[in-house]
């Protein structure tokens, strides 16, 4: 029973649940880093993400979602994770000691709202190349997740010099 209750337990660490949802509806068009909107990275696959420093499932999943950037920004896959921390310096300071390298700007008023109020962290959108919201990610993403779900999107043609934005 005890090593039922360990593999379990273990399962629920590496595996957390989340609620996935399908959808395809337009990606809203706010700001991302300074002098840059979402709709400027059509093109590419990306996973908008909101979180907090503070957030233990959010610091969880960082890790996943570094190794998975690092593996596929160069097939053009990038990550904006727009934290509610109250200061930039605070979130700088975390992704610059633990070494992740994807934008993580605040969430600026409105931002959430135009997700549809995010309400729980983490949550996680994922955009195709012509600025769709193809998935919602109520939960922690991990590797096996973030494959499973952006991995088909990146197969997908890279053309969209005749998308409307």
């Amino acid at each position: 029973m005890t090593l039922i209750l360990l593999g379990l337990i273990a399962y629920v660490w590496f595996r957390p649940p989340a609620w996935v949802d399908g959808l395809d509806q337009p990606a809203p068009d706010v700001p991302t880093v300074p002098g840059q909107r979402l709709a400027d990275l059509r093109g590419q696959v990306v996973l908008v993400n909101f979180w907090a420093t503070w957030c233990p499932y959010c610091r969880h999943e960082m890790p996943a979602m570094q190794d998975f950037y690092a593996a596929h920004r160069d097939k053009g896959f990038t990550i904006v994770a727009y934290s509610v921390d109250d200061s930039q310096a605070t979130v700088a300071a975390f992704m610059r000691e633990n070494g992740y390298t994807f934008a993580a700007p605040l969430a600026e008023a409105g931002v959430s709202a135009a997700f549809g109020d995010v309400d729980r962290l983490p949550t996680s959108f994922v955009i195709d190349r012509t600025g769709r919201i193809r998935h919602k990610i109520s939960g922690q993403v991990h590797a096996g997740r973030l494959e499973d779900l952006i991995l088909p999107l990146l197969a997908e043609p890279k053309e969209v010099s005749s998308l409307p934005r």
